[in-house]
């Protein structure tokens, strides 16, 4: 059925703006966030759109931020916050209704219903941004907004400083700074409320999924394009918008690029295989890796690298607690690794002058967790002041530690050219964890007999 412009009728499909989120939802989040403010005015702008080549549209992806409070998904939609304000606490700016520029970018909802569907006090159209926001900002004390919203939107929050530091001298009227909204939201978006906590649960399982799908699939001699197009299609079959990163498949010396993405080896005979991919369902994501042996058995070598990582990976798992923190999980990882650097006579001398020394990370690079929602990379911080993060219900974070031997770093050792990570997602609960893709299989033993074979 196609799409109605009919004089005097607006029909529209309600179903794609908030994906399926509660209204009550977005509304209980404006209402803590404007308690938040204080005086001050928050403006969150949509993504801009962007180009992969001269007036060619890369796929749309909505802002975080904004999709948070408001349900928002298009693009050049503007949302102010502001307590008490004269026209209510939250004005909605959104592209008003254009059917010859619809017949090419898609139904717009225009001004009235998108204060509807959005619980807006008012929508305007995006026309009148110039216009109207000096007005919803003069007073205030700061502007809660993030510097890279738009050169347009940019311009006018300071020019709108700029009158009030001319001003301010003789009617003490602000705004006076510009401060990240992250300020504000971060901390919001860390704990993650049962709506969230589904859409990430089931993302992580269109993600097992896939993974067991590509595990079924892999054989020496294909290329990693092919297994990132196994991946990625599957993750679409089973209902999610698609990656919510570009996919990583990294054979051979390429398991060793941490965010290796060009995925144009061919698999060969003795290369193990690294995937780090995730579905994006509803705007949120999973992220998974798993490191597996292209003809389905582990060399001896490659069997004892796997083996030291997967007991980092076990223990830094049982680390996750309430009242732990990030730091302590990623201690408990390192501290499997380098034991397991010795183990492996890669490494020489005591753990704690290894540990102090950083002797380990040419191997171990990176942090072993990353916070996980809206964003792959979700936002929070790691640490308080000097104090690293206590974790807390509701968050989610993935477990990833992982060993590395590029050829140019250990190049006349057997370990040359092996990379292996192992990554899984995990929800922080009242008594514990969960892993929310344990039904992904990690072991040895059950890689190989997935793919086939046996260790040597």
């Amino acid at each position: 059925m196609g799409l109605l412009y009919d004089e005097g009728e607006h029909v529209t499909d309600r179903s794609r703006h908030m994906m399926g989120f509660s209204p009550e939802t977005f509304a209980l989040r404006r209402e803590a966030a404007l308690g938040a403010l204080e005086g001050s005015v928050l403006v969150l702008p949509a993504a801009p759109l962007s180009f992969r080549s001269r007036d060619t549209e890369a796929k749309y992806r909505a802002d975080s931020d904004l999709f948070y409070l408001t349900g928002v998904v298009d693009p050049g939609a503007v949302a102010v916050l502001r307590p008490g304000g004269d026209a209510g606490d939250f004005i909605l700016f959104v592209r008003p209704r254009d059917p010859a520029e619809e017949r090419w970018s898609g139904e717009r909802l225009g001004l009235e219903d998108a204060a509807e569907v959005f619980g807006a006090d008012v929508a305007y159209s995006d026309e009148t941004l110039a216009q109207k926001l000096p007005e919803l900002l003069a007073g205030t004390d700061n502007v809660y907004f993030r510097l890279e919203g738009g050169v347009g939107l940019e311009r006018l929050i300071t020019t709108a400083l700029r009158t009030a530091r001319l001003r301010g001298t003789r009617k003490g009227a602000g705004p006076y700074g510009v401060v990240d909204p992250g300020r504000l939201l971060d901390r919001m978006r860390l704990l993650k409320d049962p709506e969230e906590l589904d859409r990430i649960q089931r993302a992580a399982e269109i993600t097992v999924n896939a993974f067991s799908e590509v595990l079924a699939t892999t054989r020496v001699g294909a290329g990693e394009w092919q297994l990132e197009a196994v991946i990625e299609e599957s993750f679409r079959q089973r209902g999610a918008m698609g990656p919510a990163f570009p996919t990583i498949v990294g054979s051979g010396p390429n398991t060793c690029i941490l965010h290796y993405r060009d995925n144009t080896r061919v698999i060969g005979e003795s290369d193990l295989v690294l995937v780090d991919a995730g579905a994006e369902l509803d705007l949120y994501a999973a992220d998974v890796t798993r490191t597996f042996p292209a003809s389905g058995s582990f060399t001896d070598e490659q069997c004892a690298i796997y083996e030291v990582v997967l007991a980092a990976h076990q223990s830094a798992i049982q680390a996750v607690r309430p009242g732990a923190t990030v730091e302590s999980v990623h201690n408990t990882a390192r501290n499997v690794l380098v034991d397991g650097l010795l183990g492996l006579n890669v490494l020489y001398g005591s753990r704690e002058e290894l540990i102090a020394e950083e002797s380990y990370k040419p191997f171990f690079p990176h942090q072993t967790s990353h916070w996980l929602g809206l964003d792959v990379h979700d936002v929070g911080d790691y640490r308080c002041g000097e104090r690293s993060r206590a974790l807390e219900p509701g968050m989610v974070l993935t477990v990833e530690p992982g060993l590395y031997f590029p050829p140019t770093l250990l190049e006349e050792t057997d370990y040359s050219g092996i990379g292996i990570r192992i990554e899984d997602d995990v929800v922080v609960t009242s008594d514990g964890h969960d892993v929310i893709t344990e039904g992904l299989p990690v072991t040895v033993d059950e890689l190989e007999v997935l793919i086939g074979g046996g260790c040597e």
